[in-house]
């Protein structure tokens, strides 16, 4: 069974990805707190998943990579282009100083904002694709009822080694 795609669930979602929590449950954070941050490692790296519910932060390598290109880079690229359209359009700087007051803040931007980007891409996919599991009446991945006697799975014959070579029977 889906959840609903309301707008107030996704304002949850939202709300839970500006605070840094997990999407699903919304109680345990997905980072290391900023005051036991050791390395960048440490400050771009969400952790494995929430201890609570169990929900997978990342899913496998490069997951986190549209939120990096498209909503760290496009909310930062904005911020640039405000930036630049109100220092040119208020004052007389050179093209030095401009670049500077505008590269400083969107870089610093961009690093502070790296964890609020991997959060809220974590939110839209768990809105867009909700990853329930289905309950189908295969049994999915439960383990057979009977297990096989002897140890060896059922219709597999042990192994014999093999013969040296040249040797006839």
């Amino acid at each position: 069974m889906t959840k609903d795609r309301s707008p107030a669930l996704a304002g949850i979602y939202l709300l839970r990805a500006a605070q840094l929590r997990c999407p699903a449950c919304g109680t345990k954070p997905m980072f290391i707190p900023w005051h036991k941050v050791r390395s960048l490692h440490d400050w771009f790296t969400p952790l494995d998943g929430c201890p609570r519910c169990g929900y997978a932060y990342e899913r496998e390598a490069g997951y986190f990579l549209i939120s990096i290109w498209a909503i760290n880079y496009g909310f930062a690229s904005i911020l640039g282009l405000i930036l630049y359209g109100l220092l040119e359009g208020f004052f007389e700087l050179p093209v030095w100083t401009l670049m500077a007051c505008v590269l400083l803040p969107v870089l610093l931007f961009s690093l502070f904002f790296a964890r609020h980007s991997k959060s809220l891409f974590l939110a839209c996919d768990l809105f867009f694709d909700p990853h329930d599991k289905e309950g189908g009446e295969d049994g999915g991945n439960k383990p057979p009822a009977n297990p096989p006697v002897g140890g060896s799975p059922a219709g597999h014959q042990p192994v014999k080694p093999c013969e040296p070579a040249g040797t006839l029977r």
